[in-house]
C-alpha cells in the first residue's frame, strides 16, 4: 500500500496566518520605481497622490502664509479704495486657489476687462480681471457720482479705460506695497484687452495662483481676479519658505532655551517644608508618640533630605545648621 502524501499538502495554522499577512502587508503597501532604476516598497499613507488636473505647487505652511498676506492685502485695499472713491467699498477674499492658465482664461466672463501687467524684477505677464459692470460703477463714481450700478452691454471707452487704469494703479500698487518687506517691486502697466479667448501670455499648462475677491460698492457687487504666474511668484514663495523656516527655528529655540520669569508670581506665597520620604515606623509606636520622643534615623538620611514646594518634591539636599536654625543646603533638583 502506497503512503498518502495528501497530508503534506494541507497547510499548519502557524502557515496559514503567516500567508494571510504577507497578503495584507502587500495591499497596504505600494512598490515605487525610481529614476536610477531602483525599486523600494512603502505604505500607501507615505505616497501622496497627485491631482494632474489641479496642480499645486505650494505646500500647505507657504498657502497658509500666502493667504494671511493676501487677506491684509484685501483689508487694506478695501480702506485705501473708500478713501479714493469717497465711498464705504468692501471687499472680501472669495477664492485663492491654483489653476492651469487654461482653465483660468476658460473661466473669465466675456466681455470683461483685463489688464496685462509686470511686476520688476519679477518675471512674466499678470493679469488683472474687473468685471465692466464694477469698473464703470468705479468710473462713474470717480466722475462725482452715487455710485449706482451701471448697466453695461458694450466695450469700455478710451476715456473711461484711462480712468479705469487710475484705479488698477491703486489696487496693484497695493499689492506691491504688502510685499516691501521682501522685496521691492515696481509696477508697469503693459495693455488691456476684453476677451481672453484672444490672450497669450504665457503656455496653456502653466500653473497659476488665481486671487478671488467680491468688491461692492453702492448697490453693485461683482468680482475682481488677479492671476498670478508660478515662475513670478516663485521668488517670493521661496523667501515666505525661509520667513517659515526661520520662525520655526526661533520657536524652537525660544522652546530650548531658559524659562523666562513671571514678575506677577513675585509676591505670591508658597508653603516650603523639608522632610524624609521612605521611613517606616509601626503603627503602634507611631500612636504611642508623644513630646519628648526621639526617632531613630539612619546616618546617611542627613544627606537625603527633601525639599518640598506645597506638595511637590522639588529639591534633594543635606541637612544641616546655619546660625541657630536648621538649614538644608541644596544639591539637586528633583526631576518630575
Amino acid at each position: 500500500m502506497e503512503p498518502d502524501d495528501s497530508s503534506s499538502d494541507v497547510l499548519s495554522q502557524s502557515e496559514v496566518e503567516r500567508l494571510l499577512a504577507q497578503v495584507a502587508e502587500q495591499d497596504g503597501s505600494l512598490v515605487i520605481y525610481g529614476a536610477d532604476g531602483s525599486r523600494k516598497r512603502l505604505t500607501r499613507e507615505a505616497v501622496q497622490p497627485y491631482d494632474f488636473r489641479h496642480p499645486v505647487f505650494l505646500s500647505a505652511n507657504e498657502l497658509r502664509k500666502l493667504r494671511l498676506r493676501h487677506e491684509e492685502f484685501i483689508r487694506a485695499l478695501a480702506a485705501r479704495m473708500s478713501i479714493h472713491l469717497r465711498l464705504e467699498f468692501g471687499l472680501q477674499m472669495a477664492k485663492l486657489h491654483t489653476i492651469t492658465y487654461q482653465k483660468l482664461i476658460e473661466s473669465l466672463p466675456n466681455p470683461t476687462h483685463l489688464t496685462l501687467f509686470k511686476v520688476e524684477p519679477l518675471r512674466g505677464i499678470c493679469i488683472l480681471d474687473i468685471n465692466p459692470r464694477l469698473g464703470l460703477t468705479m468710473v462713474e463714481r470717480l466722475m462725482g457720482g452715487p455710485g449706482h450700478s451701471v448697466a453695461i452691454t458694450r466695450d469700455l471707452s478710451e476715456i473711461e479705460v484711462a480712468l479705469l487704469d487710475q484705479i488698477v494703479q491703486v489696487i496693484l500698487n497695493e499689492w506691491c506695497n504688502h510685499w516691501a518687506s521682501l522685496k521691492e517691486l515696481r509696477l508697469t502697466l503693459l495693455g488691456h484687452e476684453s476677451n481672453g479667448r484672444f490672450l497669450q501670455t504665457a503656455p496653456h499648462d502653466t500653473v497659476m495662483l488665481g486671487l478671488t475677491m467680491e468688491a461692492r460698492l453702492g448697490d453693485c457687487m461683482e468680482q475682481m481676479q488677479i492671476g498670478f504666474p508660478y515662475y513670478t511668484l516663485e521668488p517670493l514663495v521661496r523667501q515666505l519658505g525661509e520667513e517659515i523656516d526661520a520662525e520655526a527655528r526661533s520657536q524652537n529655540s525660544c522652546a530650548a532655551g531658559s524659562l523666562k520669569w513671571n514678575r506677577d508670581l513675585d509676591r505670591v506665597s508658597v508653603p516650603v517644608t523639608a522632610g524624609w520620604d521612605n521611613l517606616e515606623i509601626p503603627a503602634r509606636e507611631l500612636a504611642a508618640l508623644k513630646p519628648g520622643d526621639v526617632l531613630q534615623l539612619a546616618p546617611d538620611c542627613a544627606n537625603q533630605v527633601r525639599v518640598r514646594l506645597a506638595k511637590t518634591n522639588k529639591f534633594a539636599g543635606t541637612l544641616g545648621t546655619r546660625g541657630k536654625w536648621w538649614a538644608v543646603a541644596i544639591n539637586q533638583v528633583l526631576k518630575p
